[in-house]
């Protein structure tokens, strides 16, 4: 007798199994956790909070400085934001694994792959959505201080507002993801921050030290452009003199985070919740 392959399992109701119904349950979880409110609630005010202090700083001297790109004030609190970004997708899976909701997840939903594409593909739109409003805003208020000091943003040109903008916005939704695999690696939310704290800010300070190092350590300096935040500064603002393109940049942040997703769905498959 040949083996019948086995039905998709059945809800109360008549309801099958399906991965809309198991992204609406994720974005239910994480859009009813207040610590989700709260992480978007400070990253927004550091977004649009050092944007603003940027351009005031810039204009305290009564004009804008001449040939400012002021684009650079609105994505560069990126490098304190992204680590919100990374630490609210590590406790959004840690978080299940410390009160034991994991179990009840994976009870409703067998197919351990489907519930990580799930979870990450919620996280990463709810980034990046919440980022771009953020960076808008932000870009809107940037560009009405330096407005009135005879330069605002040039709105008419793509590639000098809205692609960085964009690119910002992605970077986070990415930064999410890298707390996302992280959090299923190593289950433990204190684990999972630390690693993802460690990766996006601690190692690109520690690879400055090198610079000082002579010719025979810059290899780690050539590496560390391959970091994940150094990869998305390429990304945001490319530039001839930069050390990666920007097609490079976009490629090395989707290397991160399939590596993650890949070692993620591995460990999800092999161990017991």
């Amino acid at each position: 007798m040949s083996a019948v392959a086995p039905a998709a399992p059945a809800l109360a109701g008549g309801y099958r199994l399906s991965l809309p119904r198991t992204l609406r349950s994720e974005w239910i979880k994480l859009t009813t956790l207040r610590s989700t409110w709260w992480s978007i609630a400070i990253t927004a005010a550091l977004t649009i909070g050092i944007g603003v202090l940027i351009a005031f700083a810039l204009t305290s001297s009564g004009q804008a400085p001449r040939g400012l790109n002021g684009i650079m004030a609105v994505v560069s609190p990126i490098q304190f934001t992204a680590l919100l970004a990374g630490i609210l997708g590590a406790i959004a899976v840690t978080g299940e694994y410390s009160t034991g909701m994991i179990r009840s997840t994976l009870t409703a939903d067998p197919r351990r792959g489907r519930v990580l594409v799930a979870k990450a593909v919620v996280l990463a739109v709810f980034l990046f959505l919440a980022s771009l409003v953020m960076f808008v805003i932000s870009a809107v208020l940037v560009s009405a201080i330096l407005g009135g000091h005879g330069q605002s943003l040039e709105w008419g040109q793509p590639d000098k507002v809205i692609l960085p903008v964009l690119s910002a916005s992605v970077t986070m939704a990415v930064c999410a993801l890298i707390g996302v695999s992280f959090g299923f690696l190593l289950r433990s939310g204190a684990g999972a921050i630390a690693a993802t704290v460690g990766l996006l800010f601690v190692l690109p300070i520690m690879s400055t030290f090198f610079a000082f190092a002579g010719e025979s350590w810059k290899w780690v300096m050539d590496a560390a452009n391959y970091l994940p935040l150094s990869a998305a500064q390429n990304a945001i603002l490319p530039s001839d003199t930069a050390p990666l393109s920007a097609g490079v940049a976009f490629l090395t942040l989707g290397a991160w985070v399939a590596a993650g997703l890949l070692g993620s769905w591995a460990v999800l498959r092999s161990r017991d919740a």
